[in-house]
């Protein structure tokens, strides 16, 4: 079977929220700590604590958005712990996540100068779990209320005397497991008492996110939006690939068997289902689609690297995990009526992560890769596209060759992402662009592939699987015709006059 694909280039479909392609940092092995922080006295380059290389690389991946402090830890954090003079914060353990001290020298205005660096919007999650509703309600207050009061003195006294513009706030994490073990009916009323205090305060307007579930829980997403949808701006989705059978055996990230790639990319693609069946929900209590889906957890989470801290999630990164990222980002693209954002695990150094550090050294992996490829679809017009593609495989375990996502950004230029999914054949395309205002005048390519299942980057050879450019293609007409390389994903780029 042929794999053709019609774009019509003159229907949009809808606007491809830039926060698709967000971050998550969690207080989490080494993300924060010698991932982004390490401090002002480090002898590593590093701009007031903040590591100047990851810094410079987020931002040529333009990272729109990034999740702070968790995560199972937000659940578990309080905030006016990591104020203040750095010598005399208060030191607590790490208990979710390997039971290391932690320091709190990466706190509120650390993380809010960091989003400044980035140039990208700040996504707090506050504190269900083991938080109070005033504590909350202090902490939204302390960073964004203008004029006179206790916690606006109080970041004042603590150098910043201007209020932060903060949009997103998470009323709690994963309230189902790790942030308190609750019902869905008893978080759907914590959820609306304590957002009641999460207010808005001079010009600044808060995004309200509720937990909402994980994976297939469709009765907690049934009941949130039942008792809770007025109180809401957006809800969560946490699901991960794990390959493996059980949580127990996710399986090796690198160096798996040959029959893992076909079982992984499938795990994958359940993220279809699970949007469109929670949307479904979604859409009997929300139908004008004012609620946002926000997929703010999500990636591969395989066995950690041998002789590695158990509790501290690091993982190799390999082409396979760039094939799940690519599949993932075309699935949200998607659902952008439904889907406003989702948020990568995570972004240094932990479970799917966009680079590697060691002491001084960084390494970009393959996932790092496909998000600065994907950049291009930030913000602009999500095409409509039809597709007959072949399978690979048979019956419930089929999938298919190739997935793709088109768009259409401001300066009328269309981008084309094709993922393909077959670890052992080339596959061939033809897509045919209708629609186009003239004919196609430029086309240029970029390809990211690998010659094994699990090819990766180290910091001895960190530029192992990188993007290269693409040119195994030809235009007659409206017509273009592609080979894409085994196991690889590409990005096209057309200019019509």
């Amino acid at each position: 079977m042929a794999n053709r694909i019609t774009i019509n280039a003159d229907r949009a479909k809808g606007t491809i929220n830039r926060n698709i392609y967000g971050h998550f940092s969690e207080h989490l092995g080494r993300c924060i700590y010698e991932g982004l922080w390490v401090g002002e006295d480090s002898e590593i380059p590093n701009t007031n604590g903040i590591r100047n290389d990851v810094a410079a690389a987020l931002k040529q991946m333009k990272i729109p958005v990034l999740r702070w402090p968790g995560g199972c830890f937000a659940d578990e954090y309080h905030w006016k712990d990591g104020i203040g003079p750095k010598e005399n914060r208060k030191r607590m353990i790490n208990t979710h996540w390997g039971g290391v001290v932690e320091n709190n020298h990466f706190g509120t205005h650390e993380f809010m100068m960091l989003c400044e660096m980035l140039e990208c919007e700040p996504y707090i999650n506050g504190n269900v779990g083991s938080g109070t509703v005033q504590e909350m309600s202090e902490w939204v207050e302390y960073l964004t209320f203008e004029g006179v009061s206790p916690m606006a003195e109080m970041r004042a006294a603590n150098g910043h005397t201007e209020p932060w513009k903060v949009k997103y706030f998470g009323v709690g994490n994963e309230n189902w497991g790790c942030g308190g073990n609750m019902r869905p009916e008893y978080y759907a009323d914590l959820y609306r008492q304590f957002q009641t205090y999460v207010r808005n305060y001079g010009s600044n307007r808060i995004h309200k996110v509720a937990c909402g579930p994980n994976s297939d829980d469709y009765h907690w997403m049934e009941t949130l939006m039942k008792q809770a949808h007025r109180y809401m701006d957006s809800i969560t989705l946490h699901y991960y690939t794990v390959p493996g059978e059980s949580w127990q055996e996710k399986g090796a990230a690198t160096g798996f068997p040959e029959e893992m790639w076909r079982v992984t990319l499938k795990k994958a693609l359940f993220m279809e289902e699970l949007i469109r069946k929670h949307s479904a929900i979604m859409d009997q209590y929300d139908p004008e689609k004012r609620i946002g889906l926000l997929v703010d957890e999500w990636g591969t989470w395989h066995d950690v690297e041998p002789g590695t801290n158990p509790g501290f999630l690091y993982q190799q990164n390999t082409i396979r995990d760039a094939l799940v990222a690519g599949i993932s980002l075309h699935i949200f693209n998607a659902h952008c009526d439904r889907v406003q954002m989702a948020n990568i695990a995570q972004l240094v150094n932990v479970l799917q992560a966009v680079i590697l550090t060691e002491g001084e050294k960084m390494v970009l992996t393959p996932t790092y890769h496909v998000f600065d490829m994907y950049k291009v679809h930030q913000d602009a017009e999500l095409l409509d596209i039809h597709e007959s593609i072949a399978e690979l495989g048979e019956g419930q375990q089929a999938i298919p060759q190739i997935s793709v996502s088109a768009s259409k950004d401001d300066k009328g230029r269309i981008h084309i992402s094709l993922c393909n999914l077959d670890h052992q054949a080339s596959a061939k395309v033809e897509v045919e662009l209708r629609g186009l205002v003239g004919s196609p005048v430029s086309i240029k390519g970029t390809t990211l592939s690998s010659d094994t299942i699990d090819g990766h980057n180290t910091f001895e050879e960190a530029n192992k699987v990188a993007p290269t450019e693409f040119t195994a293609f030809s235009m007659d007409g409206q017509l273009l015709h592609a080979e894409l390389p085994p196991m690889s994903v590409t990005v096209l780029e057309v200019v019509a006059e």
